[in-house]
């Protein structure tokens, strides 16, 4: 697999502890958050600049926020979903284009700097994830009925006529959905390698957690099965490839990460924190040395960070909320988005390490 390197010096792991732990925590709260349980962040997602941050939640709330403004009328709702947001992501080669799936049966593409709608898909059924390809020409949506519906995105160029009569190009996309590509077992979170089709290596490597403990390695777009890591002894709800390509992470319903190796697919390590419950999201720092996961149940020891080398813990996030569904870090910095759940005494919403000044 194709490795992407960090573009920032990073901190050993035992200064990490110290160093994220003097950080502080943005809260962003959203308006259209009206009590607990309606408003919970099911999914984050930054650009690839890390100047925005998309949250999606199952009140249909669509919103872009700028991480350095905290208060909501510096940010954006994007509306038109008509259900739950289930995954929202940024197209990897394009800062302001998003993806969004829903409930609802759609995936749309939205341009967020004129915060319109660019192309609106129904997928057939309930689509609950989507996955971006690194050249930003291929998302693949999941539906709930195991079901992954293949989304063609062709960019154009067409000529534009200016007031002052010169022509510049603007660049339009369309959107195509492919035949759909039934699954014998169910099928979770997805995500495609870091590689890039070239002529000499023009097949994707995309990847599956399944119900059954499992994750597949396919061939896209044939889909061919070429590998299947036997990881968890429970479903395996999340994964994340570190942006360096040396490891998968894969997140499951025992509470347990496991850490996969790329070359060889070999299992090196698992880590846990005390007291969480499955894991519902996996994200890695950006120079692929740290990851965190995202518990539907908050372990005593709160919000862990652990060093993928080692497997130790280096830093916990004390929180107070009942549960964390979704986590990202920054693309080029050391700061943590994570989504907590409103309770008695906790509003809920978003929250940022290290966006309220004096970051890493």
């Amino acid at each position: 697999m194709a490795s992407r390197q960090p573009d920032r010096r990073f901190i050993h792991k035992d200064r990490f502890g110290y160093l994220f732990g003097s950080l502080k925590t943005q809260n962003y709260q959203d308006p259209a958050a009206r009590g607990p349980g309606s408003h919970i962040i099911r999914t984050l997602a930054w650009n690839p600049t890390g100047q925005l941050i998309a949250t999606g939640s199952a009140n249909r709330t669509l919103r872009i926020w700028n991480p350095e403004r905290a208060n909501a009328r510096y940010s954006t709702e994007l509306r038109g979903h008509s259900a739950g947001i289930e995954k929202v992501l940024f197209n990897p080669v394009r800062d302001a284009e998003l993806a969004s799936c829903s409930s609802d049966g759609t995936v749309r593409f939205w341009d967020v700097r004129s915060k319109t709608c660019v192309s609106r898909l129904d997928v057939g059924g309930e689509a609950f994830t989507l996955s971006w390809s690194a050249d930003g020409k291929v998302v693949i949506v999941g539906r709930k009925d195991d079901t992954l519906v293949p989304v063609s995105i062709e960019s154009l160029s067409t000529p534009t006529i200016m007031t002052n009569g010169a022509t510049t190009e603007k660049a339009t996309s369309t959107y195509t959905t492919l035949p759909s590509q039934p699954q014998n077992t169910q099928t979770n979170a997805t995500t495609f390698s870091h590689h890039v089709p070239t002529e000499s290596a023009p097949d994707l490597d995309f990847l599956a957690t399944t119900g059954d403990g499992t994750v597949k390695i396919f061939s896209y777009p044939s889909f061919t099965l070429r590998h299947t890591l036997n990881a968890h002894s429970s479903a395996c709800l999340a994964l994340s490839l570190a942006p360096t390509a040396r490891y998968l992470a894969v997140g499951g319903s025992d509470a347990l990460i496991s850490l996969w190796d790329t070359t060889d697919w070999v299992c090196r390590r698992t880590v846990s924190s005390e007291g969480s419950g499955t894991i519902r999201d996996v994200s890695w720092s950006f120079d692929g040395r740290f990851l965190c996961g995202a518990s539907e149940e908050v372990g005593a020891s709160g919000l862990e960070i652990f060093h993928a080398e080692t497997g130790d813990s280096v830093h916990s996030i004390p929180v107070t909320t009942s549960g964390i569904p979704a986590v990202a870090w920054h693309p080029t910095r050391y700061w943590l988005a994570y989504s907590s759940m409103a309770d008695s005494g906790n509003a809920g919403g978003l929250r940022i390490v290290g966006a309220a000044g004096g970051g890493l």
